[in-house]
């Protein structure tokens, strides 16, 4: 594996992305951050008090547009946290990002500084509509992997960070 590579994971709602990460950190120095932190930031001073539910789903999505329109903000601070990934000693930078076209953008930006990046979707069970485009269409994107989640969490805990290891290494 190379020193430093940034995987873009994605997938629906509930499929456990942010837990296979964990698992990922008990076997290698990991980042872990999302798109979506900054609007969850700025959904917070409007209202939004962390709850799931698909109206709260779409406010963040319909936020995070807007402020992808105005100034391309959420691939500007994902930028910030990639040169903080570079500058200190973890080995894998996951990055949750929905959309297509945002993935796009920052697998871009990251290739023109001469970074390592993939794309993987986490899949489980049988998808749902959400009402959203952001957690609607993440099958809508040709990923450079995909890990089916249909494990038991004691499985999953030893089978993804082997998948990593095959991946990285092949990739």
């Amino acid at each position: 594996m190379s020193d430093k590579t940034v995987i873009i994971i994605n997938g629906s709602g509930g499929v456990g992305k942010d837990t296979l990460c964990e698992f990922a950190m008990k076997k290698y120095r990991c980042m872990n951050t999302s798109a979506i932190t900054p609007i969850k930031e700025m959904a917070a001073m409007a209202g939004w008090r962390g709850e799931k539910t698909d109206a709260a789903r779409k406010f963040l999505s319909d936020l995070k547009q807007l402020t992808v329109g105005y100034s391309d903000y959420p691939t500007r601070w994902l930028m910030e946290r990639y040169r903080e990934f570079l500058a200190g000693d973890a080995e894998i930078m996951f990055v949750h990002i929905r959309e297509g076209s945002e993935i796009d953008k920052l697998v871009s930006a990251i290739k023109a500084e001469g970074g390592r990046v993939l794309t993987l979707l986490i899949r489980r069970g049988k998808g749902r509509h959400y009402g959203n485009a952001s957690d609607d269409n993440v099958e809508n994107y040709d990923y450079d992997l995909t890990y089916q989640n249909d494990k038991t969490l004691k499985q999953a805990e030893k089978d993804f960070p082997a998948f990593l290891e095959r991946e990285l290494a092949e990739k």
